[in-house]
């Protein structure tokens, strides 16, 4: 990973690399923003700079992870016993080659982790403690690379808050997550934050021009949706089968809900709605509700006279945007987000999906027909 090869962050990128011609790097930074942003990216750009100073042959290892004094540490679950990175390099390396904007979700799906708890553990911040004892491979700089430093627990940040402190003579340390709330203040304190933040929405645009051959209203939808995020745009490029099964299951959703109101026993149909969602991984449940998120904020701002904002609508089997986005307005728009709200919560902390999905369900046959 390059400089160039990084999306938009012209700013950022230009004063990292001044702080690294001025010999005015710090030994511990933390980068901190959402992976799509080019969190990870920047940091190992970043790391190549520093390599490439000291020796420019060795400086491209780095772009296929191959570098001997470029090591690092990212959150694993348990295995026999074991909570060490090295245990699973070969699939972290294939994910950062893919696609260095990847997050934890991504991550948690190479692995097959859905139910288990990744974490960095005390054994590995040992085991880099050791490594970095040994004298540098290439004879200059060390540099390691904690990838959601956040999920640090209680007894590997104690043990990562010494060696912060001491610190092996030419080493670099670079610390990524998304937030900081789950961070030792005594770490924050002794490392330089960098915040990353999201990329411009054209910056976005030009990325989806130059790797990607679709239409400017596509690339319009998905600009809006991406929020400044790179992983997701690229995401939402091949999101279309997904896209026109979450339509439908929405549409199926809301028609049950309408009816439900003067047919009781549509509620059945809610019931086996729900039922069908909740069979799906977690990751793929997490990413219907944003859809039906995003769907009565759409709605609310056709209601509203903003069709203009309207960068997506629902047309399929004779469903009526318009009527439908009546419907949603100032009186239940809180409330329903609220409720998905609520569901995402529930879910990421691993409730009983289809009670989940089944309160879900029923509750939006009430809200939708509140008055305005």
């Amino acid at each position: 990973m390059n400089w160039d090869q990084i999306v938009g962050q012209q700013t950022l990128k230009t004063m990292l690399a001044k702080s690294i011609s001025d010999n005015r790097v710090s030994h511990a930074q933390f980068f901190v923003g959402a992976y799509g942003y080019g969190t990870l990216a920047l940091a190992l750009a970043f790391a190549r700079q520093i390599f490439a100073r000291e020796n420019e042959g060795s400086a491209p290892k780095v772009e296929h992870l191959n570098h001997l004094d470029l090591h690092f540490s990212f959150p694993v679950f348990k295995e026999k016993s074991s909570g060490l990175s090295s245990h699973f390099a070969d699939e972290f390396r294939e994910l950062v080659l893919e696609n260095p904007y990847a997050d934890n979700a991504d991550w948690s799906n190479i692995l097959q982790s859905e139910n288990k708890q990744l974490t960095i553990y005390a054994e590995e911040i040992d085991a880099q403690n050791q490594r970095f004892s040994l004298k540098s491979y290439e004879g200059g700089s060390k540099v390691l690379i904690i990838w959601q430093a956040d999920k640090m627990n209680i007894w590997a940040a104690n043990k990562f808050l010494k060696f912060l402190e001491e610190p092996p003579k030419d080493t670099v340390i670079i610390l990524t997550a998304e937030s900081i709330d789950n961070v030792l203040p005594t770490i924050l304190s002794r490392t330089q934050l960098v915040e990353i933040p999201r990329i411009d929405d054209a910056e976005i645009d030009a990325a989806l021009q130059k790797h990607f051959d679709i239409s400017e209203e596509k690339r319009r939808e998905i600009v809006f949706q991406a929020q400044g995020d790179w992983n997701v745009a690229q995401k939402l490029v091949s999101a279309e089968d997904v896209n026109s099964e979450f339509q439908n299951l929405f549409v199926l959703w809301v028609r049950e809900a309408f009816q439900v109101k003067k047919k009781p026993q549509y509620l059945k149909n809610i019931v086996i709605w729900a039922r069908n969602i909740a069979s799906w991984n977690r990751e793929k449940q997490k990413n219907f509700l944003e859809y039906c998120a995003d769907s009565f904020r759409l709605a609310l701002l056709q209601n509203y006279g903003n069709a203009d904002l309207v960068y997506r609508k629902i047309v399929t089997d004779g469903f009526k945007w318009d009527g439908f986005a009546r419907y949603i307005h100032g009186a239940n728009i809180e409330v329903i987000l609220n409720e998905i709200s609520e569901a995402d919560y529930h879910l990421e902390r691993n409730a009983n999906p289809k009670i989940v999905w089944t309160d879900l369900g029923i509750k939006l046959s009430r809200y939708i027909h509140k008055s305005a």
